[in-house]
């Protein structure tokens, strides 16, 4: 397939950066950040997403979705990141549409998917319990009571965790940390008696929350999926969350390079512009190059996803991996070469900077996929 955006694909990014880039640009996170907004994003902007369809990208036509794949979700992941649009996408419309569309049962998708669709519920994954993505380190309990389960645990870096409607969660059902056996998800409701969330401001200015379950009864309704059969789903819906991210990356790594080629463009230094300086001009082909190649292995990994999604891995390891390295490149070189005033807060280079670092940890970073492809191979 060639590694390209075909007719309707190309729309839809047109439509997403007028959205975006109108109502949205880095501005707009400046001013979230400034006023310390309790919800740390326009819901006013949410719903115009909802409005032009994009909160049910992935959501199937039957539940009033569009019943579209990964390519399209890349799409406005990468027109967000050019912007850092705080905004509930990445955790409603793609990783809780897709566990829900994946795992849930007819129930579970009429209740739950219609909301998402039109953009009336908010979810979130809350997956990793330590400073570092690690899913199969779980230790979170689910133990048998009555009819269902009862939770036991915290959660940390739950991506819009603050403000969701629904979580869903993994604990272990069986097993210790580390196996692949006797992980469960479960559909959560933030309101039940001995949840406890606390909003955790990340460095880039987005939404993240601590969660805690203290004896949070679930019944046997809230499963998602199979008991102790969990991680093959979490693994996908993952799958799918960093093969956006590694988009947003794309999107986040081109805006910079453009900002700095213009900024080459207009700085003088000793009576020339610096971009005519044959040293600045090597690293910021090289910084291109480099974003030329990510941008084809993220769409060839979404590309992956939507057409081989059992055997996609390989591929999204590759382009997380590189997304995170292309990414920390860009803002490196952006904020060197911007000079002194790149360090500075007024300008905004320091924001995608912040925002590059936490992409790079969000579902696993460059070591941690080059690991996972290493361990792939030894099989």
């Amino acid at each position: 397939m060639a590694l390209v955006l075909n007719e309707e694909q190309s729309m839809l990014r047109d439509s997403a950066r007028g959205l975006i880039g109108d109502k949205a640009p880095v501005s707009h996170l400046r001013q979230l950040r400034d006023s310390k907004d309790a919800t740390g994003f326009s819901r006013e902007l949410w719903k115009a997403f909802a409005e032009m369809g994009f909160s049910g990208l992935l959501v199937p036509e039957n539940f009033g979705g569009s019943g579209l794949g990964c390519v399209e979700a890349g799409v406005v992941m990468e027109e967000i990141g050019r912007t850092l649009m705080p905004s509930p996408f990445l955790s409603t419309a793609v990783l809780a549409a897709s566990a829900l569309s994946r795992g849930g049962s007819a129930a579970q998708k009429s209740e739950h998917l219609p909301n998402i669709a039109d953009g009336s519920l908010l979810a979130a994954l809350a997956i990793d319990e330590g400073t570092k993505h690690r899913p199969l380190q779980t230790k979170m309990q689910a133990v048998r009571s009555g009819n269902g389960f009862r939770l036991n645990g915290a959660k940390a870096l739950v991506v819009d965790g603050h403000t969701a409607g629904l979580l869903i969660v993994a604990a272990r059902t069986a097993g210790a940390a580390g196996e692949r056996d006797g992980l469960t998800l479960f559909l959560v409701d933030p309101k039940s008696k001995g949840v406890e969330a606390e909003r955790t401001a990340m460095v880039d200015s987005h939404n993240a929350a601590r969660i805690t379950f203290d004896n949070v009864d679930v019944d046997a309704d809230g499963v998602l999926g199979e008991i102790d059969q969990g991680y093959q789903l979490l693994e996908g819906v993952l799958n799918i969350g960093r093969g956006a991210v590694a988009s947003e990356m794309v999107g986040l790594s081109e805006e910079v390079f453009g900002r700095t080629v213009n900024y080459l463009k207009e700085r003088k230094q000793f009576g020339k512009l610096i971009g005519e300086f044959q040293a600045l001009q090597h690293r910021a082909a090289h910084l291109y190059v480099e974003i030329e190649i990510t941008r084809a292995a993220v769409l060839k990994a979404l590309q992956t996803l939507d057409g081989d999604f059992e055997n996609a891995g390989a591929a999204v390891a590759v382009a997380k991996a590189r997304a995170g390295s292309t990414a920390t490149l860009a803002v490196q070189e952006g904020v060197q070469m911007h000079g002194g005033m790149g360090m500075t807060d007024q300008f905004d280079i320091g924001f995608f900077m912040k925002r590059a670092r936490v992409c790079q940890e969000l579902f696993g970073d460059s070591n941690f996929h080059a690991d996972l492809l290493a361990r792939m191979k030894s099989y």
